[in-house]
């Protein structure tokens, strides 16, 4: 479990500090050589943690600390999603093993939406919302108040 939650935290911190880094950062400035490749490093550290460590770390604890088997069945909270062969009337056995690897899709469905967002934080950082277009006449013309 400790594994696990470390393991979370270290990648919950490194994207808040992309996000940090890319509020501060304008837009069109240039990288050295040196930035460059942090920022390729950190990138890829993120993506090793997020797709790789992270699963791997919640699968290990489910495994052994969790004891999440295929002998194990899920029968849900009072028997309610008991088993045929257990005698319940579910057409599905579902185990804990099925459920610790549902899991980790969920797991790596998050991290897809997350890289996805981070990259669209990114492109956009410091972009301007475009100005709305002033209300025009029948004729074309914009429409001015009076006084401005």
């Amino acid at each position: 479990m400790v594994a696990f939650t470390l393991s979370v935290i270290v990648t919950l911190a490194g994207t808040a500090a992309v996000v940090a880094y890319a509020k501060r950062r304008p837009q069109g400035t240039p990288h050295t050589w040196g930035e460059a490749m942090f920022g390729a490093m950190f990138v890829f550290f993120l993506l090793f943690m997020g797709y790789g460590v992270v699963p791997h770390q919640w699968l290990t604890w489910a495994e052994n600390e969790l004891a999440w088997r295929s002998d194990k069945f899920f029968i849900g909270w009072g028997g309610i999603l008991k088993p045929q062969p257990l005698g319940g009337w579910n057409p599905l056995t579902i185990n804990y093993l099925h459920i610790e690897h549902i899991i980790a899709v969920v797991i790596y469905a998050i991290v897809l939406v997350g890289n996805v967002r981070l990259w669209k934080v990114w492109q956009t950082r410091g972009a301007k919302p475009a100005e709305t277009a002033p209300v025009r006449s029948a004729f074309g013309r914009p429409l001015v108040k009076e006084g401005s």
